[in-house]
């Protein structure tokens, strides 16, 4: 089986996913993934900023380039990482009792960085119930992964391992795991069926952001650019919100899902969207929807 310059081959998703799920001890799936995904997110984000990083100062003599200019990040959706928050430090605290409140920290001083990341990242990881100890080992797991550098981000790698998680994660919810994740090969279907090449898409229920996601999969894959369309959504629960705010925003989709989770039967945020394309897997189990 062939091997990607990072160590990763093709079922690596399943090796790392087997690794991860052994530090969760008896920790319920619908809490747990919220401590790996989010793990997950931080080391991209870090590897991320720290490959430009080094591109910038590496440069800096001969084109004049300045890693500390914050516009060069910007410019290609990389989120800057302030020093306490960079995956190096965490990984160097792993295995102490602090670690976190590191991660904690962490979170924090990348949402104060990064407006669009506010209220999103989760930050109770210092919390007695959480084994510091089993923490420390997921950190170490992760961090043999190259998430961020260049070749991985080139491959999705980061997209790989997270949308497999969200599926696992879903699949041990059972029920309850429909309400973030629609499998890819339905939204597959769905994509291909309506076929947005270019313009507005909606979806009122969004999830995680599948449906974006694959949405931009397909333009890509017929010859368009990452913002040939233009995607809205919402969701009404917080944490999954939470969740495709972080999924869209590392693959540098920028996406309209208000500035906070919200029904929308009781509460459109997009009254006065004019959508080109509406794909939705809808919570058909929900009561009380009606007006």
């Amino acid at each position: 089986m062939s091997k990607t310059n990072n160590g990763a081959n093709l079922g690596f998703e399943n090796k790392l996913w087997e690794m991860a799920d052994k530090m969760r001890g008896h920790m319920d799936a619908a809490e747990y993934k919220h401590v790996v995904l989010g793990l997950i997110f931080l080391k991209y984000i870090s590897d991320a900023f720290q490959a430009k990083y080094d591109d910038l100062a590496a440069r800096q003599d001969t084109d004049y380039t300045d890693p500390e200019d914050r516009d060069e990040y910007s410019a290609e959706n990389i989120f800057w990482v302030p020093k306490e928050a960079r995956w190096d430090k965490l990984q160097a605290g792993a295995k102490q009792p602090t670690i976190g409140k590191l991660i904690d920290d962490a979170m924090v001083a990348i949402e104060k960085e990064n407006p669009s990341l506010k209220g999103v990242l989760p930050k109770n990881y210092s919390r007695p119930a959480l084994d510091k100890h089993r923490l420390g080992e997921l950190i170490d797991i992760i961090g043999n992964i190259g998430l961020g550098d260049e070749v991985s981000r080139s491959k999705d790698i980061l997209g790989r391992v997270y949308e497999y998680f969200l599926g696992r994660f879903a699949a041990a919810e059972g029920k309850g795991g429909g309400e973030f994740y629609t499998p890819q090969c339905v939204v597959k279907l769905l994509v291909r069926m309506i076929e947005p090449y270019k313009g507005r898409v909606f979806d009122p229920c969004c999830g995680s952001g599948g449906m974006f996601v694959q949405s931009e999969r397909f333009v890509e894959e017929h010859g368009g650019r990452l913002g040939d369309i233009a995607v809205y959504g919402q969701e009404s629960n917080p944490t999954t919100w939470k969740l495709a705010k972080m999924n869209l925003a590392i693959r540098g989709i920028d996406a309209n899902l208000g500035p906070h989770q919200a029904d929308s039967f009781h509460n459109d945020l997009h009254k006065d969207l004019k959508a080109d394309f509406i794909l939705a897997n809808p919570p058909f189990n929900m009561s009380d929807w009606g007006g």
